[in-house]
């Protein structure tokens, strides 16, 4: 069989277990051992089953993934999340739209400590949804706030799909979090002026809230003070050169527990569960990258990523024409699978294609985690949609994805905008 025939078949496989339900790890690994198999022989793909495994399992550079889940348990197990509600709400509730404002402002502190856009949709629901629905906000774009606020925990440091993108085509995981930092204010931004917008154009739609007095408002800032101080010692360490990926996500997991115990906020049934919720989230990041890994090994044998790359280069639509076909490639997968699988799966194939163009590497790790992100809250298939339809029972898909579209909106315009001015993600990152 030859090495073309051998990649268009591995393909075909692989997306038929996805659609199997097999796990998307256990079908990238399947696929590429047997494929490697096939092509180079049964004792070397045997072979390389160990030694990507246990590679993978004790690399210090991957052990970023599992030190920043471990701070996003610790933080999502000690209330933080209400406490960032509260005092942004405390300043805007009274804004018509306000608390639509006052969660957008709180996912993004949430996601700047817990790096995990699932997390922070799953918290919000729970927090959030209740108050908004209490002051009769209607329930799509309640929904619809959560679902999109969600999003930003994937471009805030410490994202975790940053950290597997950095680690797959060994680009510096620092400098993709601090070039994280602008593109996730200005998205937080852009969301903030759709909420206002729909508020202006739509005056009985979003109610006001009542409005709270300063000692109120006091009283709240100073309880948000050890998310404040977690992001700033984490990414200020990070940007200072202190320390390295690894070490920060060690530093900020061991921050999250002592400030968490020190509030009374952890017992031990607490640090059980979030020990127990980090492992679990880690052995499934761990299984699609070892998958990912030897699905790579099977690419490479058939040459995959340099046949797409002449096939795309030569197309003759221009830089920015391949890039808007891989844009579209992602949000097509988004009905397939979740972020982390699409960026470990199609990296490997898709980079080749934008070094050779010219691309800055850093800004396109953030322009592909923004555009998977956006596949995460659109139609047909969401996983933010999915985890807040889990947590929320008497709302439907439907209700949900209504509520998102303005801000599915506001995502693509927030896309043209990196696009074009990509000083936005890199002037940080070069000031390193």
């Amino acid at each position: 069989m030859s090495s073309d025939a051998a990649a268009v078949l591995g393909f075909v496989a692989l997306f038929a277990l996805i659609l199997m339900r097999v796990p998307v790890g256990m079908a990238m690994g399947l696929v590429g051992v047997t494929g490697y198999g096939a092509i180079v022989g049964a004792g070397p793909a045997l072979k390389m089953v160990g030694q990507t495994s246990m590679r993978t399992v004790t690399d210090y550079t991957f052990g970023v993934i599992p030190m920043f889940l471990l701070m996003g348990a610790f933080v999502s197990a000690s209330g933080m999340s209400r406490e960032l509600f509260r005092a942004a709400n405390s300043l805007v509730g009274h804004w018509r739209g306000g608390l639509g404002l006052a969660t957008i402002a709180a996912c993004a502190g949430f996601a700047a400590i817990s790096g995990s856009s699932v997390a922070t949709a799953a918290t919000f629901a729970t927090v959030a949804y209740p108050e908004m629905r209490r002051y009769a906000y209607p329930r799509s774009f309640a929904a619809g706030v959560i679902a999109a606020g969600g999003t930003l925990g994937a471009i805030f440091p410490p994202s975790t799909v940053l950290a597997v993108y950095g680690l797959i085509t060994q680009q510096d995981i620092g400098k993709l979090f601090i070039a994280g930092i602008l593109p996730g204010m200005l998205a937080v931004s852009m969301y903030m002026l759709t909420i206002a917008t729909i508020g202006l154009v739509r005056p009985g739609f979003l109610p006001a809230g009542p409005r709270s007095d300063w000692s109120e408002r006091l009283k709240s800032l100073r309880d948000v003070w050890a998310a404040v101080a977690l992001f700033a010692f984490v990414i200020g360490g990070l940007y200072g050169g202190l320390f390295t990926p690894t070490e920060a996500g060690g530093v900020g997991a061991c921050g999250a527990f002592l400030i968490s115990v020190a509030r009374g906020r952890l017992n031990a049934a607490g640090v059980r569960a979030a020990l127990l919720q980090a492992t679990r989230t880690a052995a499934a990041v761990f299984t699609v990258l070892i998958g990912a890994l030897l699905f790579g090994y099977f690419l490479t044998v058939t040459q995959t990523p340099q046949r797409v790359t002449e096939f795309l280069t030569g197309l003759g639509v221009g830089r920015y024409g391949v890039l808007a076909l891989i844009m579209l490639m992602y949000l097509a997968l988004g009905c397939l699978m979740d972020a982390m699988a699409m960026i470990i799966l199609t990296v490997p194939i898709v980079f080749p294609v934008v070094t050779a163009l010219g691309f800055d590497p850093i800004w396109f790790g953030i322009i592909i985690v923004m555009t998977v992100e956006l596949g995460l809250i659109h139609p047909p298939v969401g996983m933010n949609v999915f985890v807040i339809k889990t947590a929320v029972k008497d709302i439907s898909f439907a209700t949900i994805f209504k509520g998102v579209l303005p801000f599915i909106a506001t995502d693509i315009l927030r896309l043209v905008i990196l696009i074009a001015f990509p000083a936005i993600a890199l002037t940080l990152p070069s000031l390193m």
